[in-house]
């Protein structure tokens, strides 16, 4: 009797570490399924096997037939408040005038019904068989109504935006559709190489179902779109209406997002990387926003004449010129001078490195800073902070948060050394307005769209934690008294916001 008692406590205890180990084994794999694993079963309920395989195909008629469905059309209308310009001011007062009347004041000084619409066209392409679909913010933008149209069947949804992104420029939006959608599988934009093939489809001046084709021509480009540029080259001919379309490489997986060319150019267009697009896709699904991280310092290019005065022997990394108090960095240590060579274990070679990495650094994280200092390297945990103008972005749709933002109708962004640049300026102090909604009562002050915010209620502003803070603090006053520079001339502008 014992001796049957020892043997099934011996059988017991080998069983029970044998399902000890297997139940560890799938414990540690369901801990181990990253976002990235959730993210991929959200944009990758397809086949993710490649479509085509080969390098370059003779021709990209398979390609064509098989990528086509997957991208669709996007017609957007947008309720414009707004006056009509008058294309002949001469003619006011003028016998034009008086043999018209009542008509051409109406015609000329009041929309009809007080309201206009103008439409806008772009392209997209499906994400998953939800009906996701992704496309670029300034497709969609202030839209009241959005209809996408199918590209095999012809067939219109209404679309709902899901979230957007500013700053990157990306919406995801959501029809509800009837039949099995065809959808599209994202690759890896890290892996091309200048040179390689791509294909652009997408809805070029209305042309729905337009192919072209091109080489990748330059990788990482800075453009001065946002804080967070690094565009795709391609000579693929682009077009207005190609926007928010799918740049696809010989795989016929998707690379990019076509985003923008440059006007009166030829053979020049820009695509989204779409990793950077990977990145955010989680969070517009769940909360309809990015939020970034954040570690409150201003850079600089390191130049060679730079780099020697700070006994450093190659021009490799970024220059902080400025820590802000009491934020992230100020915290860790970090220090004005200091060259930054990598952050979070990613290498920080150029200025445009930074912004992006730190952007995709999830807040909260203590991430490791790798700095030269007096030639020397030396090692910093700064621990991510949450960007701070993410409270005053543009909500999604459908949400109100009540913010200050909402009461003026403006939005506004820091001065990067891109922007500066082209506003002919050394410094990167104060905010830019970004956009200013019609009708809204930044509109009505007279607050435009590139103008320099440099006080708000006599308070320097000085960056976007002013920024954000002096609007916190006007939201309880009847008028906010703005300072903005504007083509080169400093004036005061008082707004009333809206209740």
């Amino acid at each position: 009797m014992d001796e049957k008692k020892k043997g099934f406590g011996l059988k017991t205890i080998v069983l029970v570490a044998f399902i000890s180990v297997i139940a560890g084994v799938m414990i540690t794999a369901r801990f181990d399924m990253t976002d990235t694993t959730t993210a991929q079963n959200f944009w990758q309920d397809a086949d993710s096997s490649p479509l085509v395989t080969g390098a370059v195909p003779n021709n990209f008629v398979e390609l064509a037939k098989k990528l086509s469905p997957m991208v669709v059309n996007i017609s957007t209308t947008q309720v414009m408040k707004e006056r009509p310009t008058m294309p002949f001011p001469e003619f006011r007062g003028g016998p034009f005038e008086e043999f018209f009347g009542d008509d051409f004041r109406r015609f000329f000084e009041e929309p009809p019904g007080g309201e206009m619409k103008r439409q806008s066209l772009g392209s997209g392409f499906i994400l998953n068989s939800e009906g996701y679909i992704l496309t670029n913010f300034h497709v969609i933008e202030n839209a009241t109504e959005i209809i996408v149209t199918l590209s095999e069947d012809k067939k219109e949804y209404k679309a709902t935006v899901v979230g957007q992104d500013q700053k990157l420029d990306i919406a995801l939006i959501r029809i509800k559709p009837e039949e099995k959608l065809p959808i599209a599988v994202l690759g890896d934009s890290d892996e091309l190489q200048i040179g390689e093939w791509v294909l652009a489809i997408g809805n070029p001046f209305g042309l729905g179902g337009t192919v072209t084709a091109g080489i990748v021509s330059q990788k990482g480009r800075v453009i001065g779109a946002g804080p967070y540029d690094n565009f795709l080259q391609t000579d693929a001919s682009i077009n207005p209406g190609n926007s928010g379309g799918p740049l696809f490489n010989t795989n016929g997986e998707v690379v990019g997002i076509n985003t923008a060319i440059v006007a009166g150019g030829q053979g020049i267009g820009f695509a989204t990387p779409i990793n950077m697009v990977k990145e955010v896709l989680l969070q517009l699904k769940e909360t309809g926003r990015v939020t970034r991280g954040w570690i409150g310092v201003s850079i600089q290019d390191l130049t060679p004449e730079l780099a020697k005065s700070f006994g450093v022997k190659e021009a490799r990394g970024v220059l902080i010129s400025s820590v802000n108090p009491n934020e992230p960095a100020d915290q860790a240590g970090l220090k004005a001078g200091d060259i930054i060579i990598s952050f979070d274990g990613r290498q920080v070679n150029e200025l445009s490195d930074l912004p992006r990495v730190v952007a995709t650094t999830p807040p909260g994280k203590n991430a490791e800073v790798k700095v030269l200092r007096d030639g020397k390297e030396r090692v910093f945990f700064v621990k991510v902070g949450t960007k701070v103008d993410e409270d005053i972005d543009e909500p999604a749709a459908n949400q109100d948060n009540g913010s200050p933002d909402k009461r003026l109708g403006i939005s506004a962004q820091p001065i990067t050394p891109e922007i500066a640049k082209r506003l002919g300026k050394k410094e990167t102090d104060g905010v830019i307005i970004s956009s200013v909604k019609p009708d809204s009562a930044a509109s009505e002050a007279g607050l435009k769209r590139g103008d320099l915010v440099k006080e708000i209620d006599r308070k320097p502003i000085r960056g976007m934690a002013d920024y954000s803070r002096a609007l916190n603090e006007a939201e309880k006053n009847d008028i906010v008294l703005f300072l903005v520079e504007r083509g080169g001339n400093t004036i005061y502008v008082i707004v009333k916001p809206r209740k």
